[in-house]
């Protein structure tokens, strides 16, 4: 599961950050609403985790455009606003829940399970492109009628494409929400596990469904007719 957190006061995200690293949750930190928002809408989380009193552009902006772009992502305000009329506000808006500062981390732990489980019921219906298809519920991928077995990093790889069918993605983003981390943009190991999930996917098969686009990344797709 990934969480993306968007609080400007640094001790408090990286209280955040470690706290939910340590139940093995995946976090991205952003300091402002322009990152937050910028990341919430190009990357695929799980969760976002949102302060309302942020720079650049406040929390209010940043969710009522996530949901004007129909991101349907839960999202958790967290803030020191405890009016009524500033909860009601929020979650008009469209966020899932709302949280006020100061607060204790197991509630906010419970609140953000209780946010996922529901998240992963919506996710838990089959991705699909011509003829593969990955099923989140049982983690089984097929391709035609033949079963694919993959290892958990090639699974995690494809979830990804599908989850951006026709979008080409730069290593750094594959390297980022697949690995979870930064990866040099120049290092082959993305090559080398794209190549991996391609021999899988797409030798034995046509059309061939995952490209790469040079200079750019790779790009799942059907070809164009």
């Amino acid at each position: 599961m990934r969480i993306l957190v968007v609080e400007d006061e640094r001790k408090v995200a990286s209280f955040l950050q470690r706290g939910l690293e340590a139940e093995h949750y995946t976090v991205d930190v952003a300091h402002d609403g322009d990152t937050g928002l910028a990341r919430a809408s190009d990357g695929h989380y799980d969760l976002v985790i949102l302060d309302l009193n942020l720079p650049r552009r406040d929390g209010t902006a940043v969710l009522r455009e996530l949901r004007a772009r129909r991101q349907t992502v839960p999202v958790l305000l967290l803030t020191a606003r405890a009016a009524v009329s500033d909860k009601v506000h929020g979650l008009d808006l469209g966020a899932d829940d709302y949280l006020t500062k100061p607060f204790d981390f197991a509630e906010l732990l419970a609140r953000a399970r209780a946010l996922l489980r529901r998240g992963a019921a919506t996710a838990a219906a089959p991705l699909t492109l011509a003829d593969l298809s990955l099923d989140p519920a049982t983690r089984s991928v097929t391709r035609g009628d033949r079963r694919i077995d993959l290892t958990a990093r090639e699974y995690a790889l494809l979830e990804f494409f599908l989850r951006n069918p026709g979008r080409v993605l730069s290593r750094a983003l594959i390297a980022q929400h697949v690995w979870g981390v930064s990866f040099d943009t120049f290092t082959n190991v993305i090559d080398v596990y794209v190549n991996y999930l391609r021999r899988k996917i797409d030798d034995d098969f046509e059309p061939k469904l995952l490209h790469t686009v040079r200079r750019a990344g790779y790009v799942l797709r059907e070809p164009e007719r």
